[in-house]
């Protein structure tokens, strides 16, 4: 049994001609930001603000023309919108404008994500050997321990608190390149524990990957991102919205353990079913080779003795004289 609880720290600045100059804590990156095993955090996003609902035209629709029988060329999707006389167009829809830039960032806006920290606080139990709840927490009395270490594998191997740059490069990975579209990594933890050492042996071990990678890394649906909106009101009562596309990382915390205990009647058990399984395997052998195989005429001769009996006369000489 395991729980799993999470808590991201870190502050980043970013500054766009949509957005303008904004400060990004915690509360804005991480989602859900209750803390799960499963949680995102925003490594860059392209806005779209001040969304509003009306006619405009659509970006990714182009208009396409047929004659009709009187000759004329008409939009085959409605009202084409035109910026000149040389342009094809654009469909004109009702919704929320203006409408979203076809675009992907270049680089990640959130720069400082790489410093970024998880802390990551996990429980496990064993109830079948009834051992009691135990952490991935380092057992010390240093008051500042989880505010000084960082995990390393040789320096700190049980400080639950891990830097997102050094996640991502322990799995392979550049962190600015995957920050830019986004990706997904498991941080898996693994507990292997002999209880019969006792629970100061029972710690565990993390390993990373990516999750979302693939073969030929060319994949056109490489990267995560999704979008949310933001909706308000002006003072005359209009409503609008701002749409925010994200893009970042997606962290899975997976946990994986097994524990076992020297007990008496499984060793019992299992010794018993180890000569049984002894004997039958002996007698399945004399039954293919006494009857399946051409050479058992000799190996029954080999197998058994065959005693043969006869009868012994004996004569006794008697001298009288």
């Amino acid at each position: 049994q395991s729980s799993v609880i999470t808590k991201v720290k870190g502050t980043a600045v970013t500054n766009t001609s949509e957005s303008g100059l904004l400060v990004w804590g915690p509360e804005e990156y991480v989602i859900p930001p209750q803390g799960e095993d499963v949680l995102f955090v925003v490594t860059s996003f392209l806005e779209t603000p001040n969304q509003k609902m009306g006619y405009c035209a659509e970006v990714r629709t182009f208009c396409f023309h047929f004659k009709s029988p009187t000759g004329h060329n008409r939009p085959q999707c409605g009202k084409c919108i035109r910026n000149n006389e040389n342009s094809n167009g654009t469909c004109e829809i009702f919704g929320w404008c203006p409408t979203e830039k076809d675009i992907k960032p270049q680089k990640p806006l959130l720069k400082n994500a790489e410093n970024f920290t998880i802390y990551v606080k996990n429980f496990i139990q064993f109830p079948k050997f009834s051992f009691q709840s135990k952490s991935n927490i380092l057992e010390t009395t240093d008051q500042s321990y989880l505010k000084k270490c960082r995990y390393d594998k040789k320096q700190y191997p049980y400080c639950p608190i891990f830097r997102l740059g050094d996640i991502t490069r322990r799995a392979g990975c550049n962190f600015q390149d995957m920050a830019t579209l986004g990706g997904a990594i498991g941080i898996v933890i693994q507990w292997d524990c002999d209880l019969d050492k006792g629970t100061s042996h029972c710690n565990p071990e993390y390993q990373f990957t990516r999750l979302d990678a693939t073969v030929s890394n060319k994949s056109i649906a490489a990267g995560f991102n999704f979008r949310h909106a933001r909706y308000f009101k002006n003072a005359a009562g209009e409503s609008y919205r701002s749409l925010c596309k994200v893009y970042g990382i997606r962290f899975h915390i997976l946990v994986h353990g097994k524990a076992g205990k020297f007990a008496i009647v499984p060793l019992v058990i299992n010794i018993g079913s180890g000569l049984a399984v002894m004997g039958a395997g002996t007698f399945f052998c004399d039954i293919v080779l006494l009857y399946l195989t051409t050479g058992r005429k000799s190996y029954n001769d080999k197998k058994f003795e065959v005693l043969k009996y006869e009868k012994q006369h004996t004569s006794t000489d008697v001298d009288i004289s």
